[in-house]
């Protein structure tokens, strides 16, 4: 049975008094795709760090393969840093080469490794180009490919798609793609919830430095509230769901958006639409997404204090 990646147990930490991650606890599988999700300020960094041990925690315990953070795991791990670097007057391939060589790669085999990467992921004009005279979006996927370029078994990485444009944001998740299918694991922090719903096995949401929710995609969408769409040629439309629903919002084409009570069910309403003769013209079970899990989860004051500082 192969070691866990990472490990952290009641693992809390505070700055100036301040609580920034309070008794979080959780264990990366290997393999897994893990999406570490929550607003800024939730505390995902300082446990990344703690995780790597570039900080310890005032309390609590954190493993990598077993072990206490140290040099001997460093070899197996690629971190993608929430502040971005590279040296400027390095070429593309310098950097990737120069991640590689410190990761006990030879320097031919590393410049031979970081031409096949930047041709295999679009880059191949930045061969030669400075650091400094790339686009951001160029230059976040040049330091993605320096730290993976070692193959790690396990990838740390700390708000990868933070401050991309759409195009760029694809690509990175391809590059998370094409990892995970080599069977390596991966972390990936982010305040941008979609990027998880498309990639991740498992979902960690923190919020206020705490672990909310720990569990599958499908089991964090499902504490969101379900929804269904629904519209009718019958005026007695808003009685006949008034059963069913918690709330109802009318759209401007006037149909119904419906927020369903915890045991009612999408398919109960058509049957029952279908048994009374209501004429539906519209009928569509609403997805559910992170955000509105996440909302579920941690109360919509909160959300909306989030959203007043900017950090949803």
């Amino acid at each position: 049975m192969k070691t866990s990646p990472l490990s952290l147990q009641n693992v809390s930490k505070s700055f100036g008094g301040k609580p920034a991650v309070e008794d979080v606890s959780f264990t990366v599988e290997p393999g897994q795709i893990i999406g570490f999700l929550g607003p800024n300020g939730a505390g995902k960094t300082t446990t990344l760090r703690m995780a790597l041990g570039l900080i310890k925690p005032d309390s609590g315990t954190v493993k990598l393969f077993g072990e206490e953070p140290g040099e001997a795991a460093f070899g197996r791990i690629g971190f993608l840093p929430e502040e971005r670097g590279l040296y400027k007057k390095q070429t593309a391939r310098d950097s990737i080469s120069h991640m590689a060589r410190l990761n006990g790669m030879k320097k031919a085999e590393s410049y031979q490794l970081a031409d096949e990467m930047l041709d295999r992921y679009g880059l191949s004009e930045a061969k030669r180009k400075k650091n400094k005279d790339m686009s951001k979006g160029m230059a976040q996927k040049v330091q993605l490919l320096a730290a993976i370029a070692h193959d790690p078994e396990f990838h740390i990485l700390d708000e990868p798609f933070s401050g991309l444009d759409p195009v760029n944001q694809q690509v990175l998740e391809g590059i998370v793609r094409e990892i995970a299918s080599r069977d390596r694991t991966i972390i990936f922090s982010t305040h941008v919830m979609e990027h998880a719903e498309r990639l991740c096995d498992r979902i960690i949401l923190m919020a206020a430095g705490r672990k909310v929710f720990d569990g599958t995609t499908e089991e964090a969408l499902a504490q969101a509230p379900r929804r269904v769409v629904l519209a009718s040629k019958d005026e007695t439309l808003p009685e006949f769901v008034a059963p069913f629903s918690e709330s109802v919002e009318t759209k401007p084409d006037g149909s119904l958006v419906l927020t369903l009570k915890p045991k009612a069910q999408a398919h109960d309403i058509l049957e029952k639409s279908v048994n009374d003769g209501l004429r539906l013209t519209r009928y569509e079970p609403a997805r559910a997404t992170l955000h509105e899990a996440f909302v579920a989860l941690v109360g919509r004051d909160v959300v909306e204090t989030m959203e007043l500082e900017g950090e949803l």
